[in-house]
This record gives structure tokens, sequence and C-alpha cells, in this order.
């Protein structure tokens, strides 16, 4: 028996990289996966699935795009509609579109934020509408979201990433709203900042040469994409108990990660004036 064995799960940006692993263990592990990726003429989608169903696996492809409202709700409607439900949404559909801010364009800008915050929301809006039809119904869902974020945007702001940094950090941010909001029709809501060899990370300033450093140290398949979809794996499983939680993973390596805290007050009993604040601001510089 696998962990994954009856659930039905959908992860985005599975014909290549991160998203490929994903796809592969869940089916072997007994999930049954649609594998969603754009691709192009390739159809990288379909050679996943053509993979898995090789392996003895259940998948099927879907080519919508998630960054739209309508293909992200035909993502979700077709999981139901192949496999009779939805229990795992694994968010991973992602791509750079680097620059320095002063160079960084308009178009840029909106392609990172729609692919990677809106194409989050947008399946995990329509698969929580499912899930909270499931709930009202008396049919108590035991489902799972993984999230994907990344360093860039939660641990270590990269240079050149404005776009890719902010759509990550806003993935975190909405990880937790969601696993408050969720919980309560029986969803449970994560993220991962992964750190893996992918074409995404090779094209990325300071994460290509950690890679390739790695690689010429003879240490490769720690940060090989496979050795990511373990942990998604348990996160989406039935009985996992952690939401609400950003996991970074990288190498042999898995952290568990804490948002803005507050690092030091100062207070006043009286109304800030600017000389105040620049008095007491000054103990911090």
């Amino acid at each position: 028996m696998g962990s994954l064995d009856g659930r039905v799960a959908v992860i985005t940006g599975a014909g290549r990289g991160i998203g490929r692993e994903h796809a592969l263990l869940f089916a072997a592990e007994g999930a049954g996966v649609v594998v969603n990726d754009l691709g192009g003429d390739e159809n990288p989608a379909q050679q996943v699935v053509d993979e898995i169903i090789a392996a003895g696996g259940s998948a099927v492809a879907n080519t919508d795009n998630v960054a739209t409202w309508d293909g992200a709700k035909a993502l979700i409607d077709q999981a139901v509609a192949e496999f009779g439900g939805l229990d795992v949404l694994v968010n991973n559909a992602g791509i750079l579109r680097d620059a320095f801010i002063p160079g960084l364009g308009e178009a840029q800008w909106d392609a990172v934020i729609a692919v990677h915050l809106k194409g989050h929301f947008a399946p995990l809006h329509h698969a929580a509408g499912y899930w909270k039809a499931q709930s009202k119904a008396g049919k108590q869902p035991t489902a799972s979201v993984i999230n994907t974020s990344s360093a860039s945007g939660v641990t270590l702001p990269n240079a050149g990433q404005a776009n890719y940094g902010a759509a990550k950090a806003g993935i975190a941010a909405l990880t937790l709203v969601a696993a408050d909001e969720l919980a309560r029709y029986g969803v449970r809501v994560n993220a991962i900042a992964p750190v893996a060899r992918t074409r995404l990370t090779e094209a990325t300033p300071g994460f290509g040469d950690i890679m390739r450093s790695t690689v010429e140290d003879g240490v490769i398949d720690l940060f090989h994409p496979a050795n990511i979809a373990p942990l998604v794996a348990y996160l989406a499983g039935e009985k996992c108990p952690h939401t609400g939680q950003v996991f970074a993973v990288q190498g042999g390596s898995i952290q568990r990660l804490r948002g803005w805290t507050v690092a030091e007050t100062i207070e006043t009993d009286d109304p800030w004036t600017i000389a105040e604040v620049d008095a007491r601001l000054a103990e911090w510089a």
C-alpha cells in the first residue's frame, strides 16, 4: 500500500522539474494525479502522464492556464470528473522574469505575479469551493493544499527578483490565511520553500552557483528535484497533522520557518514627534 492510496491530487506546473517529481512520487504512492502544465508543443504534462501509466499508476494531463480564473476552474473540475473527487492541491507552477527594479518592465512584473500569486489563488479558490460544498453536505474532507514559496520571498531576498520575491512572499502569507479559513472545512494548508537543481534555479543569480558548486563537490542527489517530493507527499497525506506552516527544504535539510516577528519596540506615553522618533530610532542604527 502507498501512503496516498485512493487520494486524488492536482499538481500544477508538473511537466518538468520539481512538479514532475511530485507527480511521479504521488502516483507511485497510489494517488490519482492530474498533471497540469502548459508546455506548448512539447506537451510535457502528457509525457509525465505516459510515464506514470507505463509504471502502473493513474494520471491524466491538463494544459489549462492556472493564472486564469476559467483555466483554474477547468483544472479542478477535471479532477472531480476524472477521479470522482479532490483531496490534494499542489500549487507549483512558476516562471522567472528577472531584472533589477529600474529595468523591470510592467509585463515582466505582471507575468510573474500572475503565474505565481494568482496561479496559486485561482486553483485554491475553486478547490476551496468544492471542499466547502462537500463539508456542507456532511462529507467532511481530509484535504491538503501545498503551496510553493521560495527562499527569495521568505528568508533570502535576491537582487533582481522583486517580482518573484514579492509573489513568493505573498504565497507564504496566503498560506497562513488559507490555513486559518479552511480548517473548518477539513482542509490543511502548508507551503514549502524549496531549493533544487532546476531550470529556474540554474537561471537564478546565487542559487545557480550553489547548485553548480554542489555538483562539483559530488553531492548531487540531495539537490535533485526528487528530494523535495517526499516532504510534499507527507504533507498531502490524510493523517498529516501540520497546517499553517512554511517549510524550507534543500539538500538534506528541512526547516520550519516563522514569519515577521517583533524584534524591538519603542514606546511613548505622549504623541510622537519627528524629533522623538529620530532620537529613539537612533538606538537601532
